[in-house]
Parts: C-alpha cells; sequence; structure tokens
C-alpha cells in the first residue's frame, strides 16, 4: 500500500524546485566570480594601508635673533617670498654700516697705493739725477786731485791743499754711493707697491673683494631678519612665539603645500610582482568616503621595505625568528584637478586599488632625473641688491 500523500508530494516537488533554484544561484554567482576573477579581478591589486604624503618644509632662521614680528599663523596660506617672522635687525644692521666702512677704507687704500705708483716713479728720477749730478761732482773732485799731485814736488801747491782735494774726492765718492743706494731704495719699493696693484683694477684687488664679501654677508644678514616662505604653502604647525630668542637652525614653522601631495601605498611583498610603473589606480579617501573616487598612477616603488629603513630595524639573524610579511612604500601620484576640487591632507587615510593589467611598464626608474624636483626664486633678490650696494661704495671712493 503506497504511504505516500498529494501533500508529502507536493512538499517534496517544492523541496527540489528550491534546492534547484539554490543550486542554480549559486552556480551562477560562481561563475559571474569566476568571470569577473578572470577578466577583472586578477587583474588589480589593492591595500588599504595607504597614506598621504607630501613635502613638509621647515622654516628656520639662518641667523640668530629675537622675534619682534609673526605674519602667520596655522592654517594661514602663504605665498612664494611672504614674510613669516621678522627678527630684531638693529645687530644686523650695525655690522652692515661697519662692513660698509671697512670696504670704503679698503678702497681708499688701495687707490693710495695705485697712485704711490706714479709718485715713486718720479722719485726714483729725482734719485737718479742725484746719482749723476754726484758722478759729475766726483768726476771734478777726481780730475782736480789729478792736476794738483804732479805740482806737489815742484811746490806750486802746498800738501793742505793736496789733502783738501783728496778729502773732497772721498766725500763726493760718498755722495755719489749714497745717492746711489736711495735710488735702489725707491726702484725696490716701486717693485713692492707694483706688486701689490700690478694687473689689478681697484674693484678687483683682493683686500677690496675681501671687504666687499664682509658687505655683502652683512647685507644678506640684515635681509635675513626677515624669513620669507620659500612656497606657496598652508601654515602646518607653528612652534616660535613673540620674543623668543632663535639659534640658526632652529624649526620655527612648518609649511606644507596641499596643491602638491601623493599616495605612500604599501603593498605586500607578494602583490609587487604585478605592479609597474604608469599603472593606473583608484583611490578612496576616508574622510570623503567612496562618494569621491581619486584617480592616479604609480609613479615609483621603493627601493626597499618599510622595516629596513625604520629607526630600530629588525634582527633578524639573533634569537627566535617569527616571519613577517614585509611591505614596500609605492609612489602613487594625484591627479590635480581632482585634488584641487576635494583637497587632502598629509596623513589622510586612503584605500588603493591597481589596475595591473598593463604589465608594459617598468618597476625601477630607468634614467636618472633630467629636471629639478623643486625650486624656489624666493631668495634670489637680495644677491643682486648686495652686489649693488658694494658697486656703489666703491664708486663712491
Amino acid at each position: 500500500m503506497n504511504d505516500s500523500t498529494p501533500d508529502s508530494n507536493s512538499k517534496m516537488k517544492a523541496r527540489r524546485a528550491g534546492l534547484t533554484i539554490v543550486g542554480s544561484t549559486v552556480l551562477v554567482l560562481a561563475f559571474a566570480y569566476g568571470a569577473w576573477h578572470w577578466f577583472t579581478g586578477r587583474h588589480s591589486e589593492s591595500t588599504d594601508n595607504a597614506y598621504v604624503a607630501g613635502n613638509v618644509v621647515q622654516i628656520s632662521s639662518q641667523i640668530a635673533g629675537t622675534i619682534t614680528s609673526i605674519e602667520a599663523d596655522e592654517s594661514d596660506m602663504v605665498k612664494a617670498g611672504q614674510a613669516l617672522f621678522k627678527l630684531d635687525p638693529a645687530d644686523a644692521q650695525l655690522a652692515l654700516e661697519q662692513a660698509q666702512d671697512q670696504l670704503a677704507q679698503s678702497v681708499r687704500e688701495v687707490k693710495t697705493w695705485y697712485a704711490n705708483n706714479a709718485t715713486l716713479e718720479q722719485q726714483i728720477k729725482i734719485k737718479e739725477a742725484d746719482v749723476t749730478r754726484a758722478q759729475i761732482e766726483l768726476s771734478k773732485a777726481t780730475e782736480d786731485l789729478n792736476r794738483r799731485q804732479p805740482l806737489l814736488s815742484s811746490g806750486g801747491v802746498g800738501s793742505e791743499e793736496l789733502e783738501h782735494a783728496k778729502k773732497g774726492v772721498e766725500s763726493t765718492r760718498n755722495m755719489l754711493a749714497q745717492a746711489q743706494a736711495s735710488l735702489q731704495a725707491a726702484k725696490d719699493q716701486l717693485i713692492s707697491n707694483q706688486a701689490l696693484t700690478q694687473g689689478l683694477t681697484v674693484q678687483e684687488h683682493p683686500n677690496v673683494k675681501r671687504a666687499a664679501s664682509k658687505v655683502q654677508e652683512a647685507y644678506l644678514a640684515l635681509h635675513r631678519t626677515a624669513l620669507v616662505a620659500p612656497v606657496n604653502a598652508h601654515v602646518a604647525k607653528r612652534y616660535a612665539q613673540l620674543g623668543q630668542r632663535v639659534a640658526p637652525g632652529a624649526t620655527l614653522m612648518t609649511l606644507v603645500s596641499l596643491d602638491q601631495l601623493w599616495v605612500d601605498a604599501n603593498f605586500k611583498e607578494a602583490q609587487l610582482r604585478n605592479l609597474h610603473i604608469g599603472q593606473p589606480v583608484e583611490l578612496v579617501a576616508d574622510v570623503y568616503g567612496s562618494e569621491q573616487i581619486y584617480h592616479g598612477t604609480i609613479s615609483g616603488l621603493g627601493s626597499g621595505t618599510g622595516s629596513a629603513f625604520s629607526l630600530l630595524p629588525a634582527q633578524n639573524a639573533t634569537g627566535n625568528w617569527i616571519k613577517v610579511v614585509q611591505r614596500v612604500p609605492v609612489k602613487i601620484t594625484l591627479n590635480a584637478d581632482e585634488l584641487k576640487a576635494h583637497p587632502l591632507r598629509i596623513g589622510l587615510s586612503m584605500e588603493a586599488k591597481v589596475d595591473t593589467q598593463d604589465q608594459s611598464g617598468p618597476t625601477l626608474a630607468q634614467a636618472p632625473r633630467t629636471t629639478s624636483l623643486s625650486s624656489t626664486k624666493a631668495f634670489d633678490h637680495p644677491v643682486s641688491e648686495s652686489e649693488a650696494l658694494v658697486k656703489k661704495i666703491i664708486n663712491s671712493n
């Protein structure tokens, strides 16, 4: 006798239909996942260990001084060349005035040496005339003695007169030697003076150039009492206070260029095999969420793991060892327009997803950089101004 009933048969059919639907759904999902992985999933690498990075510019003084004015504060936007701090300029102004006076004195001293050349040449001519005069006097005295000597035996000349003639020759001979020595001394002095000036103009003389360098140094020190921003940036942190005595090299303020940010994504070592320079990247910032997607490009892969450059690197050759998966920083350049529309801050968390389908790019940079990474003209003006000041002092003296 059949125990089955219409109700049990309908339940079995419903159960089979449900299992069929579930199985079909699983198969469809598995097929969809397999297709996605084959066409898309296996061509991507992602990580949430990624953070915004940028250029952190530390402002420090090049000279010692006391802060008399603070021109910018935290969160302010500053332009390149804009003053951030001002130091007391009294000491630097005094040093500049002393350097100017020293330059003026050096120019006058060197100018005197040049003028002395002509004076010494005239003195040599005078000394030469004195030598000629002494030679003539000696010749006359010698001839006079020679005339008197034969007359002594005949009594035409007395012995006393002859003795006077001999003394006259000796005296004129001494005068000639003195004139010749004086002439040689004048020539030596001219040679010495010419050694200080020959082949040089007043402006090119080492004494003048040394004093001019002191003026430029003092001028730069005075100009550096105003600490300026080297780049367009935002003030991230201010450390200095009004009236504080600062030393050269001490950090007073930190600037960040928020329009020149990038992302450092730390991928696991097993993920690096598929990463190449030039691959596109999609990024999501926690601050904006998934609604805002940033588009970037891999611009470089790190040359070592993060642990290798840490303050206390791992000592894996000592004691017990546990393997830890290492990560390598990958630099991702952001789209400038997206960054401008949705600003980021240094240190913000990001999620990065790299499309690794294009494997044509290199994994390391292939050529050295041919242009400067960054530069500033905020410090160019004082040099030309100090040179103009030096030229003015030299010309006026």
